[in-house]
């Protein structure tokens, strides 16, 4: 079964009921992931969702820490040294922003098939790894 990495935007359309198809699909694409146990997320999203829950959302505290005990389901792709290279090798590679290149470098890591994001032209293929949109196709 394919391993899907998800970038924070797509974890943050979870929390977002201003769009209710991107919500719901969102939601969708989550549920079916935490459900088949084929989720996956690095720290740099856990940072980046947090941030936007606290920040955007102006969830409390104690809600965000449910939150993010519920997304440690998921695997958790850690940065370590050898990922921010791998992140700086990649920008250079496909000349793209660094922080868009260490998710391409967490989701090569943990050998992902697929990365779930809004933020990269859906269909693109970064070395082996295919960018989809779930808020526009949900099918994995």
């Amino acid at each position: 079964m394919s391993k899907i990495f998800f970038d924070t935007n797509i974890l943050i359309y979870t929390l977002d009921q201003r769009d209710p198809l991107k919500y719901s699909r969102a939601r969708e694409a989550f549920t079916y992931c935490m459900k088949e146990g084929i989720g996956i997320i690095s720290t740099q999203v856990l940072h980046e969702y947090a941030s936007t829950a606290l920040t955007k959302f102006h969830q409390t505290h104690e809600h965000v820490v449910l939150e993010l005990l519920s997304l440690e389901k998921f695997e958790i792709v850690t940065a370590t040294p050898k990922l921010v290279r791998r992140g700086v090798e990649l920008a250079g590679q496909f000349r793209i922003n660094f922080w868009d290149a260490a998710i391409l470098a967490a989701a090569e890591q943990s050998q992902c098939d697929q990365l779930y994001s809004e933020d990269f032209p859906a269909g693109a293929v970064y070395n082996k790894l295919r960018v989809v949109n779930p808020l526009l196709d949900i099918t994995p």
